[in-house]
Formats: structure tokens, sequence, C-alpha cells
């Protein structure tokens, strides 16, 4: 029997445990953020200053710190060499958007000092962006053709996705740790301000293990539509 991609089949639940997780996760970021966004460091630093403080004691003075449009749009740019800093964060001197700061610096000092799983998620971007973009017309060919190992190889191109946001937790968790460090060492935030960064960068983090289970949750879905196409054209 061919295949007919618009056939509702029963492994969409395997997807909605990954939905609600993604969801809690993403509200977990937005409260928290909202929540230590109201509490301000002691010694008035904003965001930017801290992370211009964070790469210049570490040697990286050719790191820019610039500002980008939107909320929690923060990230290192390593092709430029900048860190950029949202609207929410660029000039708050609140906890949330100095965590954030310094998990981006995190970020830099990662590529300034090579850490191998940040060169290893630098390498993978190419391969997984190709991957993604034909693995779903790979699977649906397979599908229709009748074609189950097509429609494997389409999974295993999809399951590079998954890789990709294995080898992330490493890099984010990482960057965090090293943030936090920075911030507590360097005496940028007091003592009873760092669990507030801290409640922030794990929340970030649990985003990122939304996004690992979501890609594991669609791989296992896929394999299950491709073997059962296969059971029925055996």
């Amino acid at each position: 029997m061919p295949f007919y991609p618009f056939y509702f089949d029963w492994t969409i639940i395997i997807l909605i445990p990954a939905m609600i997780f993604a969801i809690y996760a993403q509200a977990k970021v937005q409260s928290n953020f909202s929540k230590y966004s109201k509490v301000h460091n002691s010694r008035g630093l904003t965001a930017a200053q801290v992370a211009r403080q964070i790469l210049d004691e570490n040697g990286l003075t050719n790191v820019a710190v610039e500002h980008i449009s939107g909320n929690l749009t923060d990230h290192f740019d390593p092709k430029t060499n900048v860190v950029r800093l949202s609207d929410s964060v660029m000039n708050s001197t609140s906890v949330a958007a100095i965590g954030v700061a310094a998990h981006e610096c995190g970020h830099a000092i990662q590529h300034a000092t090579g850490y191998f799983p940040i060169k290893v998620r630098t390498a993978l971007v190419p391969i997984t962006n190709i991957g993604s973009s034909i693995s779903i017309f790979v699977i649906l060919f397979g599908l229709l053709f009748g074609n189950s190992t097509l429609a494997l190889f389409g999974v295993a191109l999809f399951s590079l996705a998954a890789v990709f946001q294995a080898v992330t937790l490493p890099v984010e968790f990482n960057a965090s740790s090293r943030a936090l460090a920075t911030l507590e060492s360097r005496y940028i935030l007091d003592d009873d301000e760092i669990p507030g960064a801290r409640k922030v960068l794990s929340a970030a983090a649990l985003t990122y293990v939304a996004a690992l289970v979501s890609s594991l949750a669609t791989v296992l879905r896929l394999l299950l539509i491709v073997m059962g196409s296969r059971r029925r054209n055996d």
C-alpha cells in the first residue's frame, strides 16, 4: 500500500510530551527572566559594562559588544567576533540581564580557548543545515515509491539535528558555568544576587534539553512511520 503524506496516524502522539516540555521550558525562561529583571545589582553595572569587563579580563579586547533588537535575542557571533545583547539586556542593571550577558561572553571565551565541544558544534552546522533541509523530501520520496532504504536514509539525515542538539548541551551548560563562576569570583554580583542569575541560566538551559527531546521524539516518530510502511509493503 503506498504512503499518503496527509494520512493521519497515531504516531503524532509521540510528539505531544515533547511539545508540552518545550512549552514549559519556554514559559520557565520567560517567568524567571521577568522575575529577576526586577532585581538590580548593588553595583549599578549594566549588562553591557559587565560583558566588556569579562571580555577584557580574558584578553578578548578584540571582541565587540553591540546592541541587537528583540527580546532575548542575545548571542555571540564567532564570524564577526561580536557579543550582541538584546533590548531587554543591553542597558539593564538586573541580575537576569547580567547573567545572560555573562553567558554570551562564555561562548566568546569558548571560541577563543578552542573549547572542543564548540568546535564540534561549529563543524556540524553546515551538515545539519543540509540534512534538515532535504531530509523530509527524501523520506517522502522513499515512502511514496515504497523504498524504505531511501526513507531510512532520510531519517538518518534528519537525526543530524538531534546530534547537533546533543552537542549543544555541553556547550550551553559550560557557558553558563563559566558565567556564574566569573560573576562570583570577580564579585560582579553579590552572594544574594548569584542565585537569581543561576535560575535564569538554568531555565535557559532547559530549553536546549527540550529541543533535544523534541528532535529525538521526531526521529522516533519518523522511524515508526517508515517501518510501518515497510511492513505494509511486504
